[in-house]
């Protein structure tokens, strides 16, 4: 009788313990018995299933093709955008595509005007 007394002890001390863990026995025996089978979601999935595989595989072709950037590029981007350019190298080399006019250009250009001033002095 001891033994008995125990367990309804225990029982009254863990009522809400033993009440979750039939709630959850009760769900899953309902799941399994009402619910659809795992080869009919799979039916419905797979093509949701093998387009994210092919696209997981994708990314990782592409990542082990072309590694992400550096740190820099991103801020020569964004220092082109906002307008700085004496910042970033993709304004000079922008501004020499537009124009057609290299460094080397403008520095014989920049020598030859200094001569043509010192001459005149």
């Amino acid at each position: 009788m001891a033994i008995q007394e125990k367990l309804m002890q225990a029982a009254v001390e863990h009522r809400f313990h033993l009440a979750v863990a039939a709630a959850l026995v009760a769900a899953l025996f309902s799941l399994l018995s009402l619910g659809p089978s795992f080869s009919a979601v799979a039916g419905f999935f797979w093509p949701l299933l093998v387009s994210t595989g092919f696209l997981l595989v994708a990314v990782a072709v592409l990542l082990r093709i072309s590694p992400p950037p550096g740190e820099t590029s991103g801020e020569e981007l964004i220092n082109y955008v906002a307008g700085r350019p004496e910042d970033g190298q993709l304004t000079r080399d922008y501004d020499e595509a537009a124009d057609g006019v290299t460094d080397q250009r403008r520095g014989e250009e920049a020598a030859a005007e200094d001569a043509e001033r010192r001459k005149s002095q």
